[in-house]
């Protein structure tokens, strides 16, 4: 598939083919995709924690009120803002987004399935995640994507351009 056509058909998959498995290779593709984000003064603050131990897709189903589909995922990744390594206050958030995006696009690109599962700013979330993990003081978990085999196709997309949404030179 083109660009153009990834961009407009990537949907969040929500239902996935219970014991089906992700290669280690497409993972690599999917992370390597990730690291290729923009990211402020290309300082790079991501992180990338890999799930794929179903005892622990228990516990983070247990914190996370909206990922139950993880159930039946082979695999999670948990986007990181290392905030020691972001140049400027606050811009890990744009640069964990540009990431956890382009990870996205790159599982849609393999025909696999994901669907992002926030996790910052909800005070709550974040510090489950960080104790579950016992994270470093340095590294903010900010999203968790859920990735596997999709059960079924996606549905097609409707058409989201909308012109009243677009203002030129001012509001």
């Amino acid at each position: 598939m083109d660009l153009e056509e990834g961009l407009l058909t990537r949907r969040s998959v929500r239902q996935f083919q219970s014991g089906k498995k992700i290669s280690k290779q497409n993972l690599e593709d999917m992370l390597r995709a990730a690291m290729y984000a923009p990211s402020a003064r290309n300082c790079q603050p991501w992180e990338f924690l890999v799930i794929n131990d179903k005892n622990i897709f228990q516990e983070i189903m247990a914190i996370h009120p909206y990922c139950s589909f993880l159930a039946d995922a082979d695999l999670a990744v948990i986007v990181c803002g290392n905030l020691s390594e972001q140049c400027d206050d606050n811009y890990w958030i744009g640069d964990c987004a540009a990431a956890t995006e382009n990870l996205l696009l790159s599982v849609h690109a393999q025909d696999l399935g994901a669907c992002w599962c926030g996790i910052y700013p909800v005070e709550e979330r974040v510090k489950a995640f960080i104790k579950l993990f016992d994270l470093p003081k340095n590294i903010m978990p900010f999203a968790l994507v859920v990735i596997g085999h999709p059960l079924q196709p996606a549905k097609q997309p409707k058409d989201r351009y909308n012109p009243e949404k677009v203002h030129y030179n001012g509001w």
